[in-house]
């Protein structure tokens, strides 16, 4: 069942979503050659605790970290470890903050050093999808209109949208529904109404679209090995507008490549 939410209760997700914004801040000044992933983990984790704010991923279903670190082929869900991040990496970076009660998701794919050309044309195309993807996130269309307008932007790029993992509501909740494929046809699905918060997150592969989970029963890789790019914001449905709840605005300014 969909949870509606009162403007209040939407107020305080986007004070989560601060937090969880100027969190991935502080994280994007150490995203370069030579750190590891666990340290950018260290870094969100206390940063999200010192503002009042628990991470909505640690303990999540046994998740063992403040951040899902997914490098080069690894499409979502990775864990934070000892790799040292190297020229030519692509490392995506999804984090979710719990505040008052509420969640925020947001999640940001980034090159490190010198990226061959095809692959910043990837992360480049992800990243506008997403926003394609929200401009059909208003009130009276359909979930299916949301997935459909980003599948039709990066299919007609030569890419492939991962079919198994999709967006979702969020709230009270990490994930609520409805499920927010990346995928599907126009006029389908749930009906988008006043209160609806989701989380839109594409996630498009340089090659196949097919994936593998490995076995540490989280990590999801492709299955070509070819790159990955992921980009999220949390959104608010309103009757007269959309609001983009999350910011990457921090990221990027603070982010040096």
């Amino acid at each position: 069942m969909i949870q509606f939410k009162t403007e209040e209760e939407i107020e305080i997700i986007k004070e989560s979503a601060q937090i969880l914004g100027k969190a991935h801040g502080e994280v994007a000044k150490h995203v370069k050659e030579g750190v590891k992933t666990a340290s950018l983990d260290k870094i969100a984790e206390e940063f999200i605790r010192d503002h009042h704010g628990v991470p909505s991923f640690k303990g999540y279903n046994g998740f063992p970290a403040s951040l899902c670190i997914s490098v080069n082929e690894v499409v979502v869900h990775g864990f934070p470890s000892q790799y040292v991040l190297k020229d030519g990496d692509i490392i995506s970076i999804d984090c979710g903050v719990f505040h008052q009660g509420f969640h925020s998701d947001s999640a940001y794919t980034y090159p490190v050093g010198e990226v061959s050309p095809k692959v910043i044309e990837l992360l480049n195309a992800t990243k506008e999808s997403l926003y394609v993807g929200i401009e059909k996130a208003v009130f009276g269309n359909r979930v299916g209109d949301i997935g459909n307008s980003i599948q039709k932007f990066i299919e007609a790029k030569g890419y492939t949208i991962v079919r198994e993992l999709v967006g979702h509501g969020l709230g009270k909740q990490l994930h609520e529904a409805p499920e927010v494929p990346n995928w599907g046809k126009r006029g389908s699905g749930a009906k988008l109404k006043q209160g609806m918060v989701l989380a839109i997150e594409p996630m498009v592969n340089l090659g196949t679209r097919n994936i593998v989970q490995e076995r540490d029963g989280w990590t999801i890789r492709t299955a070509d090995r070819k790159p990955s790019a992921h980009y999220e914001h949390t959104v608010a449905i309103f009757e007269d507008r959309t609001e983009i709840l999350t910011t990457h605005r921090y990221i990027e300014e603070n982010f040096k490549s």
